[in-house]
């Protein structure tokens, strides 16, 4: 589930593909620059978090106990601390939900060229699925036990 606080300007067109009034921002949108389902006023970090993170939990069959691996990517133009801030406020909502994060992802992963906001991306996460995940990485954006 994403959000976005400004429009990306693909090189090809020279301008922003979509157009946000003062105050305004985008949710559900496509990580090419497509826009979302729902514009709305901007809100406190804790609000966006919990509206996004409500939707995807709305939309799978997440309950109490699981276990998941959360990502928070900047679409580009979101500076880190943000996107902390943003993570916070995610795990917030799913420790209330009963739903532990054992392992995450905070940054610039998938990105839109030079666009504000971030993306919240949730993976249910068994033993099995951990201990891939723990596995030895070595590639250009992800590195670890190695």
């Amino acid at each position: 589930m994403g959000m976005a606080l400004t429009s990306c300007t693909v090189p090809a067109a020279g301008k922003p593909t979509f157009e946000l009034g003062e105050g305004e921002i985008e949710m559900g949108i496509g990580i090419h620059g497509e826009p979302g389902r729902e514009r709305m006023p901007l809100r406190p970090a804790k609000e966006l978090a919990a509206h996004m993170t409500e939707a995807i939990l709305g939309d799978l069959p997440f309950r109490g106990g699981d276990r998941v691996i959360a990502m928070i990517s900047g679409m580009g133009g979101t500076p880190p601390l943000e996107l902390y801030l943003m993570y916070r406020e995610l795990e917030l909502v799913l420790r209330a939900r009963q739903i532990a994060v054992p392992r995450r992802l905070v940054g610039n992963y998938i990105t839109s060229l030079d666009m504000a906001g971030c993306a919240i991306t949730l993976l249910r996460a068994d033993d099995e699925l951990l201990s891939l995940w723990d596995d030895p990485v070595l590639t250009p954006a992800l590195r670890w036990g190695i």
